[in-house]
């Protein structure tokens, strides 16, 4: 996939962001060595359960009672990886490079939740899910996790195996009318 595609409809914006550094950790995200090397590397707290903290590039996300994806700059993942081997030291854990095989999308504008609410079973309603909160859901035919950065804005990330078809889903739903529930 071309990095940095984008297609513009009425209901939103959906672009193809450019790579963008993960990493899967897994361990006892309530250990206080794991809490402070993820705190050291974005700056943000572990996220309460279904949830995310995403500054730019930067932030953690819950994937699960012992797993976190770490985002940051594509270039600063082998040097954030060190720091965790080096922290979690004789800890229980698994630090996994996951950037390579992950593609990032942003889709934004007032019609948003709309084409998120056509490809996935969340209740995306705003009294159901609000700015910060995480999902790993399907998205069509697909595995996919997105998160909410703002009122108007949803982050979805994917493997990069399906990145065409998840891009083509996401303009497609962005063309067509709305659910009419958001």
């Amino acid at each position: 996939m071309a990095e940095a595609m984008q297609k513009t409809s009425p209901m939103a914006v959906v672009t193809a962001l450019g790579p963008r550094g993960m990493i899967t950790l897994r361990g006892d995200l309530a250990a206080s060595k794991l809490k402070a090397v993820c705190k050291a590397l974005t700056g943000a707290d572990i996220p309460a359960a279904g949830h995310a903290t995403v500054v730019k590039e930067t932030g953690l996300a819950w994937m699960s009672p012992d797993e976190l994806l770490i985002m940051l700059p594509h270039a600063e993942v082998p040097a954030a990886i060190a720091k965790i081997d080096a922290a979690l030291k004789g800890s229980h854990y698994l630090a996994v490079d996951v950037s390579d095989a992950r593609a990032v999308f942003r889709v934004c504008g007032s019609g948003a939740r709309e084409v998120m609410g056509k490809l996935c079973p969340v209740d995306l309603h705003p009294d159901q899910f609000a700015p910060g909160q995480f999902r790993r859901t399907r998205m069509g035919q697909i595995a996919a996790a997105f998160w909410m950065r703002d009122a108007a804005t949803f982050e979805v990330v994917c493997f990069r195996s399906v990145a065409d078809y998840a891009f083509d889903l996401l303009t497609v739903s962005a063309k067509a009318g709305p659910v009419g529930y958001y």
